[in-house]
């Protein structure tokens, strides 16, 4: 018993009120988070009142998955507990987000039944930053537009600019977007066979084209062949011949642009777009193939083949 008449409790006797085991406040003590209030004659820890309140304090932040450490800074008074629960608040959030990329990583690894080598390859490009990201899809930009100087640079930027980041909370949906987005940038068919698309729209600008305003052929194909269409003009009918003459001039290169079509170099820059729709979680434009098969038939009835 203390001066002033206040039980003193010994460690077994804290522990039945408190219903915490012995060697949890045995460790807590010897730690410094909750130092004895007197010794026994015989060397034993006695706790007052002071004690016992102390106690719940450690129990609660200790049940709140804050440091011991932090702890003893509280009851210290080098810090104070609202202090601390927003370090560990900030702390939680990342590890909240570390472990929604991890189970986005999982599904998109049991969708794939992937191998051990490629979870490892699709944890990786998952837990890249965003600086990470953004310097894959610059690489896949300057690769593909190097030596092309009349691309309109407001397209150039805009593709430079894409954003490829993933949110914090990512789907499995968007981190196999992302999966897949990555590799296809970093495939040098892809690359080719973009370059190809950019080196042949790009045949359409001039030195006197202002900037936003070339004549991208996907987009100028799109709308003539949209209009043919509703017109009810068949790739086959003789009024298809003008629109291939509008399209790709009196003078081009037919199975030059056949070849490509069938190639699939923009089914491929389709899936390009819906897979930067998917990581930003927008539904994807539409891809116009049919408007592109329609040319690809006009063009065959054409050539003869």
């Amino acid at each position: 018993m203390t001066e002033d008449g206040t039980e003193l409790l010994t460690i077994g006797q804290l522990s039945r009120r408190s219903g915490l085991p012995v060697r949890t406040i045995r460790y807590w003590s010897d730690e410094g988070a909750l130092p004895p209030a007197a010794r026994s004659a015989g060397g034993y820890r006695l706790y007052d009142a002071a004690s016992v309140a102390r106690l719940e304090l450690v129990r609660t932040l200790r049940e709140l998955e804050l440091p011991l450490a932090d702890v003893r800074r509280v009851l210290a008074g080098e810090t104070t507990v609202a202090q601390v629960a927003s370090a560990h608040v900030a702390a939680l959030d990342a590890q909240i987000r570390s472990l929604r990329t991890t189970r986005a990583v999982l599904s998109t690894v049991a969708r794939r039944d992937s191998t051990a080598e490629e979870m490892t390859l699709v944890n990786k490009l998952a837990r890249l930053s965003a600086a990470e990201r953004r310097r894959i899809v610059d690489d896949f930009v300057a690769d593909t537009f190097q030596g092309v100087d009349t691309v309109d640079p407001d397209i150039r930027e805009r593709m430079r600019r894409t954003s490829v980041e993933l949110p914090d909370d990512p789907t499995p949906e968007q981190v196999d977007a992302w999966i897949e987005l990555a590799e296809l940038v970093q495939d040098q068919r892809f690359r080719e066979q973009m370059r190809r698309m950019i080196e042949f729209n790009a045949r359409g600008r001039t030195a006197d084209t202002p900037a936003g305003a070339s004549p991208w052929f996907a987009k100028r194909l799109i709308e003539l062949v949209g209009d043919a269409r509703r017109r009810g003009i068949a790739p086959d009918a003789p009024a298809a011949a003008g629109v291939l003459d509008a399209l790709l001039g009196p003078d081009g290169d037919r199975a030059a642009v056949l070849e490509r079509l069938q190639a699939g170099t923009d089914a491929d820059a389709a899936r390009y777009r819906e897979l930067l729709a998917r990581v930003a979680g927008r539904s994807p434009a539409p891809d116009h193939r049919e408007e592109f098969a329609w040319v690809a038939a006009a063009l065959r009835t054409r050539l003869g083949r």
